[in-house]
């Protein structure tokens, strides 16, 4: 099972990027979220998975529910909207305050660039791409409106997931293998 929440100012698209990737479809009418769950079964890497998915809210008043969904999660898809300049500058903000309520730097996420088939985008490709590479996560380009990028969104998210599962459980075998051995130039004091 992933434990998936998707964190944006509103109007980025975060609900339509779920509807997409679950229902192959576009939400052509904004509704104002709150916060929704979602739940999809899929494959990665020839298993199938479960994935419970939170939409947050990407307005301020209900930031207390943001961050509960924030603690929930285990991965989280970053939005913002290539024609919005002020979703994009609010990732920073996003960021720090993920950091802060995981309490660690080491946390999955994808940062989603959307709405990429609009004419009048003001934050380019690779002003996002550097935003990431500082934050040394991966960076996708979507569009819940055509379907581009969506579920290479959620499956690179979904291989962060995996890829920090499988860390922590080679560190914890490291750990185990050392308290067996018992000597004490394997023990870290």
């Amino acid at each position: 099972m992933y434990k998936l929440a998707m964190m944006g100012t509103f109007c980025v698209g975060k609900s339509a990027l779920i509807m997409q990737f679950i229902e192959d479809c576009f939400l052509t009418e904004y509704d104002p979220t709150i916060q929704d769950f979602y739940r999809q079964q899929t494959v990665v890497d020839g298993e199938q998975c479960q994935l419970d998915i939170v939409d947050t809210t990407g307005i301020e008043a209900f930031c207390p529910m943001r961050d509960k969904s924030i603690r929930w999660g285990e991965g989280f898809l970053l939005v913002y909207a290539v024609n919005d300049r002020h979703s994009f500058e609010n990732v920073n903000v996003l960021w720090d305050r993920l950091q802060i309520l995981k309490g660690t730097k080491h946390v999955p996420v994808v940062l989603v660039a959307n709405k990429v088939d609009v004419t009048n985008r003001v934050v380019h490709r690779t002003q996002g791409q550097e935003v990431a590479r500082s934050f040394g996560i991966p960076y996708v380009e979507t569009s819940a409106k055509t379907g581009q990028g969506v579920e290479q969104a959620f499956h690179e998210l979904m291989g962060e997931i995996h890829r920090m599962r499988s860390e922590e459980l080679n560190s914890d075998l490291n750990t185990k293998q050392r308290e067996a051995c018992g000597c004490k130039c394997c023990t870290i004091q």
